[in-house]
């Protein structure tokens, strides 16, 4: 049987998936035995929808595309700088912001366990997690970049941090060539979740409609 035919196995027509299928039953018994606040569980469902994500990190580095002094303030202090410019809900990790450039291409990856900047990036992909991918950036961070498709000059340099508890890393992926003009939206548009972490490069302007 098909993954599309499985689909549509559920009763009455549903369409939500198997697996919301299941956290929402999960969700209906933990409820009944008083186990969690629904209002409380919403409020959170909705935190990680709206308040947090990879959109957030995405406008962040627009701004950092477009605002010469925002990217100066965000490389020295990211924290600080997020949490001033105004335009982004407050952080509360010390938040680091690394820059790629042509001499330099960064990665994120959490040895001891999985940090990760949840208030930029929202929830962290499962690789993320993995112990294979945690010792092997470390030792071959060529062949983990290959193994997400990207390739680099060989002249350029990668480094690759280590986050804690204390510090999470944000990397700002180069800007992309001909996108002279774009408004921070569309630039946002072009910035990935992996690019942020370092294990992806921005979109190329074909990529993404106009």
């Amino acid at each position: 049987m098909s993954a599309h035919d499985h689909d549509h196995d559920h009763d009455h027509g549903s369409e939500l998936s198997e697996v919301q299928l299941r956290v929402r039953a999960l969700e209906t018994v933990l409820t009944e035995k008083g186990y969690v606040d629904p209002t409380v569980l919403d409020r959170i469902v909705e935190h990680f929808e709206t308040r947090v994500g990879p959109h957030v990190g995405a406008r962040i580095v627009a701004r950092a595309w477009t605002d010469p002094a925002f990217r100066a303030a965000l490389l020295a202090d990211a924290t600080r700088a997020v949490n001033e410019s105004g335009s982004f809900e407050p952080i509360g990790d010390h938040l680091v912001a690394v820059e790629n450039t042509p001499e330099q291409h960064n990665v994120v990856v959490c040895t001891l366990c999985s940090c990760y900047p949840w208030d930029v990036l929202g929830l962290p992909p499962v690789w993320y997690k993995s112990a294979p991918y945690r010792s092997r950036v470390v030792m071959d961070p060529r062949s983990v970049l290959a193994d997400f498709r990207v390739s680099l000059p060989e002249g350029t340099r990668v480094r690759v941090w280590d986050s804690t508890a204390e510090t999470r890393y944000l990397v700002v992926p180069e800007r992309p060539a001909g996108t002279d003009g774009w408004s921070e939206e569309r630039l946002a548009a072009l910035v990935t979740r992996d690019s942020m972490i370092g294990t992806g490069l921005a979109l190329d302007p074909a990529e993404v409609s106009s």
